[in-house]
């Protein structure tokens, strides 16, 4: 998110009357965002339904819509007080009960730092944390209890995002404490480079291993079953990551304008990226590695957008798609199951963003903040590492207590005959595709009509 303070390059606004500085393109613009950042979550659900078999689609989409559904209901009773709320102490967690039900965002006097409403802004944050969380389901696909998967994502949504939220993107002002890593440490992260991708990542390995490999993993084939959802799924994730990126600006000015065009030459870059390295790789350049690379370099714009140039964006994108492009095999090397990739093209692309900043940073760019490459030296590198690694270990950690946890009490994993036999039928009582309708039947009268 944009810093307030001189961390992201701003000052702080003045303290006028709230209803003086309300400002309506702002407050539309964000509006507009915040709706982008919704688009992304069905983007995703057709994005990662296209990758898994068959069998599995409608359970791979329904646990994305289970997030959006789980993770909306705890953010605003819980999640925006936790990361946004007073510091209870160190930079380390909001108050969970400041802003409950988000009751005290309700009147048009709430707050006084923001150029739209804050309830808009609160809204805004928690459908971060609705993709943060859907991310991670990637990692499982094929194999979880959609009920075991909502008591996770429920769970770790208090414990893991919304305390890293308030470390990365709640910003010091008058009269309120904000977290350690943007404020104590100087971490520069506009859009969630560590909150989302290093978090969900990080989150997503430790699932994994938790659960289990597949049946049949690195023996049988296990192709995308539609690649024309994957390729649907990839447009409308970059269509909705400029709400995610520029709307982060919080404002309808220069710095929306140069982060916009710096992630549209990333998500080409790194679809070029990971194109090219398929071509030397295996010879074919591939329509899930165009989407691949396309998100990869998107991964890696997020907490860089607002300290590149346009140039050091296309550097940082195709060093993105290259990159990922091939840490996905990681998991045949190490044995991890990670189902679609959230390892190899979130947590990594996420880490290339965020310690990319150290070297590719410009002072021209909104953030004011030279990297190595620019004469900064290693100040800000040794800032963005610290604070990837944090992240990445803590992240790690909880939510592998918490799958544990979870797994222990409910059962994180499905009977093994029934994932062999298909996770939608069993667990939804449904199927993607009615391939054996019955021929000839006509009627939209109920089945058990006789005349």
């Amino acid at each position: 998110m944009t810093s307030l303070t001189d961390a992201a390059g701003f000052a702080l606004p003045s303290l006028t009357p709230l209803a003086s500085r309300i400002d309506a393109g702002d407050t539309a613009w964000l509006l507009a965002a915040s709706a982008l950042v919704l688009l992304m979550a069905p983007g995703l659900a057709l994005f990662y339904g296209g990758m898994v078999r068959s069998k599995s689609v409608l359970n791979m989409i329904m646990m994305t819509f289970g997030a959006l559904a789980a993770i909306t209901v705890i953010w605003v009773l819980v999640g925006y007080s936790l990361a946004f709320g007073d510091d209870l102490g160190n930079g380390l967690l909001g108050d969970p009960w400041q802003h409950f039900g988000l009751q005290s965002l309700m009147s048009a006097s709430a707050d006084s730092w923001l150029s739209v409403p804050v309830i808009l802004f609160a809204a805004f944050q928690g459908l971060f944390c609705v993709i943060t969380g859907a991310l991670v389901s990637g990692a499982i696909a094929d194999r979880a209890r959609f009920g075991a998967w909502i008591a996770f994502v429920s769970v770790w949504t208090v414990v893991v995002y919304a305390p890293v939220a308030h470390w990365v993107f709640d910003f010091d002002r008058q009269g309120h404490v904000g977290g350690w890593l943007a404020n104590r440490v100087g971490l520069v992260d506009f859009a969630g480079g560590t909150a989302v991708e290093i978090c969900s990542g990080a989150s997503a390995l430790a699932l994994a291993l938790v659960i289990g490999t597949r049946v049949g993993f690195g023996k049988d084939p296990m192709r995308p079953h539609n690649l024309t959802l994957v390729m649907l799924g990839a447009g409308l994730l970059w269509f909705g990551w400029f709400g995610f990126n520029a709307g982060s600006a919080l404002k309808a000015d220069h710095t929306a304008a140069v982060v916009f065009v710096t992630t549209l030459c990333a998500g080409a870059a790194g679809s070029l990226g990971w194109l090219a390295t398929e071509r030397l790789r295996d010879g074919h350049p591939t329509s899930l590695g165009a989407a691949s690379g396309l998100v990869a370099g998107l991964v890696a714009i997020t907490p860089s957008c607002s300290s590149l140039s346009p140039l050091g964006a296309l550097v940082m994108g195709a060093a993105a798609g290259v990159i990922c492009a091939l840490a996905v095999g990681l998991k045949y090397t190490f044995g991890y199951d990670d189902s679609l990739d959230v390892v190899g093209v979130h947590l990594v692309g996420g880490l290339v963003g965020t310690f990319g900043i150290g070297l590719l940073a410009t002072a021209a760019a909104p953030a004011g903040v030279d990297g190595l490459l620019y004469g900064g030296g290693v100040d800000q590198l040794g800032k963005q590492l610290l604070s990837g690694s944090v992240v990445f270990v803590y992240a790690f950690v909880v939510s592998g207590i918490i799958g544990l946890v979870v797994d222990r009490l409910i059962g994180l994993r499905i009977d093994e005959e029934h994932e062999v036999s298909g996770i939608d039928l069993v667990v939804h009582a449904e199927t993607a595709y009615d391939l054996h309708a019955t021929a000839g039947a006509r009627t939209s009268g109920f089945l058990g009509h006789k005349d």
